[in-house]
């Protein structure tokens, strides 16, 4: 699984807890992010791992100067795992319609294979 299909899947399932209003399933893209965030035992490469077919990631055409030494999905998913905390759980009456945007978001760069967010993150300085 790339991370392509990975961001994909997650854009799917986002908008489809939201759609029927699902907090389990919300929660649980939460949990996950974070643990993935947490732990770098990130579902693609578990994934990887299982299959043994290494699944070469598309790279985003730009050669940003490395900064930190931290990889730039894992602040993808804390990025994404916070925004979400402070959207759906913390102010969901106020700002429902982030967490729709986030999700649309997610999906097209799934489907595009273009992330503004994770250029942004590599173009910071993460690897």
């Amino acid at each position: 699984m790339s991370d392509r299909a990975y961001r994909l899947s997650v854009g799917v399932l986002l908008l489809i807890g939201l759609y029927f209003e699902l907090p389990v399933l919300i929660y649980s893209i939460i949990g996950i992010a974070l643990f993935e965030a947490v732990t770098n035992l990130r579902i693609p490469i578990i994934v990887e791992k299982i299959t043994g077919h290494k699944v070469v990631n598309e790279s985003d055409g730009f050669n940003f100067k490395q900064r930190f030494n931290f990889d730039a999905e894992r602040v993808w998913r804390l990025i994404l795992a916070a925004v979400l905390i402070v959207v759906y759980v913390l102010f969901y009456d106020q700002l429902w319609y982030v967490a729709w945007f986030l999700g649309f978001a997610i999906l097209g760069a799934g489907l595009s294979g273009v992330c503004p967010m994770f250029i942004t993150i590599k173009w910071a300085g993460f690897r």
